[in-house]
Parts: C-alpha cells; sequence; structure tokens
C-alpha cells in the first residue's frame, strides 16, 4: 500500500485559493492531487528558492517544498508574475532574515 502523504497549506494561502474563480479554483485542486501523487513532478526551482518546488497551473503557480516523505509543505500559491518574489519574501521571513 502506497505511502498517505499529507498537505500543509498555510490559512493564508487556503484563504486565497477559497477566493479564487471555481474554474481556477478546482485547477489547483487537481495540481495539489498531482503533487500528492507525484511530489517531484514540480520543476526544481533554483539559487534562492533552492528546496523548492513549482507546479504550473495556467498562468498560476503552485510553490512547495517535499518536507519528508509524508508531508509537502505549500509555501505559495499566486499567480506566475510576482509569485517567486513573493515566495523568496515568505522564505526570508522564515528565516528571520
Amino acid at each position: 500500500m502506497p505511502q498517505r502523504r499529507r498537505l500543509r497549506v498555510p490559512d493564508e494561502t487556503a484563504e486565497l485559493v477559497r477566493a479564487l474563480h471555481p474554474h481556477i479554483k478546482k485547477k489547483i485542486k487537481a495540481a495539489l492531487q498531482a503533487i500528492i501523487s507525484d511530489p517531484p513532478a514540480g520543476k526544481a526551482l533554483r539559487d534562492e528558492l533552492e528546496g523548492l518546488r513549482s507546479f504550473r497551473v495556467s498562468r498560476f503557480r503552485v510553490v512547495y517544498k517535499i518536507a519528508s516523505d509524508s508531508i509537502i509543505e505549500i509555501v505559495a500559491i499566486g499567480p506566475r508574475e510576482g509569485i517567486y518574489e513573493e515566495t523568496l519574501r515568505l522564505v526570508r521571513k522564515e528565516e528571520g532574515k
């Protein structure tokens, strides 16, 4: 039996997804299922965002981290324009920089 993976989604990210258009919300939920099924599916990010992955959903990106074999942490979800800058800001905030 395959190991059950769980997503950790920050409250503010969950709120953002709830507020999206139903069509995009459906695509993002499908993308999250794809990430659970195959965590390395997203593109590996480089430089300051090393260790994170990005999964494309239309013009949106789901940025996440494979925390362990059973936990995937969603870092940010948002439109392609600006999502990487926002992710970098969140990562720096988390690191206490």
